[in-house]
């Protein structure tokens, strides 16, 4: 069972500048945690997502000598992907790639085309620094813009994605419309047919519907999980009003068998929570 703690979600959608220094102490209190992995930050270009601009000095500020936790960056180019290859305390960078050519234009400035072969090119860049790629399928539940959508186009772009031999696929739904009838098709068909990708969940959710959504993907295969306190965050290219991530401190009520996180660090870290997105 892994769970993904994303700050980095949780604030990229916040207007008013959380200050470096609360960044890095929020971080760092959540390295303390036992998470698999820590979403911290973004190499995209600072006039799309501003808070993030200061990745670097948040990176410089973490203390990683006594965690087991994994850092993920979030990138949206090869550009993005070569920066961060600077970085060794870097594990994963994630990708965000579409199933709506609108959305990966507005997110990418690419089409879907055009970010498979960035994802090509970023595989073999990886591959060389050691590095590995987390693939976030966006819109994998449904599409607003009126496309055309149906899960086998979701199965199509991941059967592309594992040719190219990428090996952890995150399902997301970044308009919170995903429910136990589409959750569960797509993760019982994807994880059969493709044994050797590590799908993950990245559910947007109001509040009362996070534990049918929990429920219905780790019931059908899914052992991997992004969440973050309080629910914070919410994909700033999607729309104007954000839809929450699923709430860390609920998620692992479900999960208490399954988790070895030291639960007084956990209570700091969601204490802290107050402070770093009061801004809000």
């Amino acid at each position: 069972m892994k769970i993904i703690e994303c700050p980095r979600d949780a604030m990229q959608g916040i207007n008013n500048f959380i200050p470096t220094a609360k960044k890095i102490e929020y971080i760092n209190q959540l390295l303390k945690v036992g998470f698999d992995t820590i979403d911290f930050g973004s190499f995209v270009s600072s006039k799309a997502i501003p808070q993030l601009k200061d990745t670097y000095e948040v990176l410089e500020g973490l203390d990683l000598q006594n965690t087991n936790s994994k850092l993920l960056s979030i990138i949206a180019n090869l550009r993005g992907a070569i920066n961060a290859c600077n970085f060794e305390q870097i594990d994963y960078l994630g990708f965000p790639l579409s199933v709506s050519n609108n959305f990966q234009k507005r997110n990418t400035n690419k089409t879907i085309d055009e970010s498979l072969e960035i994802v090509e090119e970023i595989q073999s860049l990886l591959y060389k620094n050691n590095k590995q790629l987390v693939v976030y399928i966006s819109m994998a539940f449904g599409n607003p813009y009126g496309e055309n959508y149906h899960p086998d186009i979701v199965a199509e772009l991941t059967d592309k994605l594992h040719k190219l031999k990428v090996s952890i696929i995150s399902l997301s739904d970044t308009i919170g419309v995903s429910n136990p009838k589409n959750i569960m098709p797509l993760f019982s068909t994807l994880i059969d047919e493709y044994p050797s990708i590590e799908f993950g969940a990245h559910f947007h959710t109001t509040k009362e519907k996070w534990e049918e959504k929990i429920a219905s993907a780790y019931k059908n295969g899914c052992r991997r999980f992004d969440t973050a306190m309080k629910g914070y965050g919410g994909c700033p290219m999607a729309k104007e009003k954000l839809t929450g991530n699923m709430p860390t401190e609920k998620v692992i009520t479900y999960f208490t068998k399954d988790l070895t996180l030291n639960k007084k660090e956990f209570d700091k870290a969601l204490g802290l929570t107050s402070s770093v997105f009061n801004a809000r």
